[in-house]
């Protein structure tokens, strides 16, 4: 019997020490505690909706040029996925903008389902372009300077409220000898170009503080189906979850509200189920666990890093 029993605790500390632990950036760590980033980072996925223009210039383009821009530069990070369907969930930052932001709230159950983390949206609010031309000469001297003023709010959808909401400007000059612009669409569409390029300098300068904003967030998934003793989670090769990854299974927490004001607070941390660990892919970006600890995971459930 203490022969069994002394083989059993040596396989399970065997098997413990193979555990491949995760710290908030998705990185592991060895058993001196150092972190030798052995692994590439959880990627959180972010719904980001196409922007709205305020302004009369530019029209409905100019709001896709600066959305695109911000997909492109954020989609080209290591730590965020950028989801492809998010409009489908929440529609176009016009909808939330003309709702109050009410519609993230009463979105934030579907979203955790889909596995986003946060919400990105914005608008631009300013967009105008001048030129200064000198009238003397068949070769005239053009200035030309385009403004665009961008607006980008981020909403948590764990614990549904906004953490970011900022304004930058883009500011672009230019000053060239040309021949004299004769037909009027040559003139409109060089002002288009540089309308479009003042919006996509405004928002590469968010990029740096939504990235700082996404690597402190904790990584959230969800249990998205179980079938027989295979639990399904909706994420996976893509968002960078690992085979032999092993993650907490955690309860929904409860929504907290200012008693005084009624305004909630944000959400309460769920409790402890159990364990899952990671033995398969399916699809472009999901993964098949089995139970490692505890029991009664259900659908629906949150996971985390263990």
């Amino acid at each position: 019997m203490r022969v069994l029993a002394l083989v059993f605790f040596i396989s399970s500390c065997t098997q413990f020490s193979g555990l491949k632990r995760r710290d908030n950036l998705g990185y592991g760590y060895n058993k001196s505690g150092e972190d030798p980033k052995l692994f590439s980072p959880i990627k959180k996925k972010i719904a980001l909706l196409t922007f709205m223009n305020e302004t009369p210039h530019g029209g409905e383009d100019l709001a896709i040029t600066a959305t695109e821009e911000l997909r492109k530069t954020l989609g080209g990070t290591k730590d965020i996925i950028i989801d492809p369907v998010a409009d489908k969930i929440f529609g176009s930052s016009k909808e939330i903008y003309a709702a109050g932001g009410v519609k993230l709230v009463q979105l934030t159950k579907k979203a955790k389902m889909a596995g986003i983390n946060l919400v990105v949206y914005g608008r631009i609010s300013k967009a105008r372009v001048r030129q200064k031309t000198d009238e003397i000469g068949f070769v005239r001297q053009t200035k030309s300077f385009a403004q665009a003023v961008v607006e980008v709010r981020v909403f948590d959808i764990t614990n549904g409220k906004e953490i970011f909401v900022d304004t930058n400007k883009g500011n672009v000059d230019d000053q060239s000898f040309r021949f004299y612009l004769k037909r009027t669409e040559d003139n409109v569409a060089y002002k288009r170009g540089m309308l479009r390029y003042s919006a996509k300098v405004a928002t590469r300068k968010f990029v740096p503080k939504i990235t700082e904003l996404v690597s402190k967030l904790d990584w959230v998934g969800r249990v998205a189906k179980i079938i027989g003793s295979k639990i399904y989670i909706n994420a996976g090769r893509n968002s960078g979850i690992q085979l032999g990854d092993v993650l907490k299974v955690i309860t929904e927490g409860q929504e907290v509200y200012d008693p005084e004001t009624g305004a909630m607070l944000g959400v309460s941390h769920g409790e402890v189920k159990g364990t899952v660990e990671i033995i398969d892919y399916f699809g472009p970006d999901g993964a098949v666990a089995i139970l490692h600890s505890g029991g009664s995971v259900t659908e629906g459930d949150f996971v985390e890093l263990y």
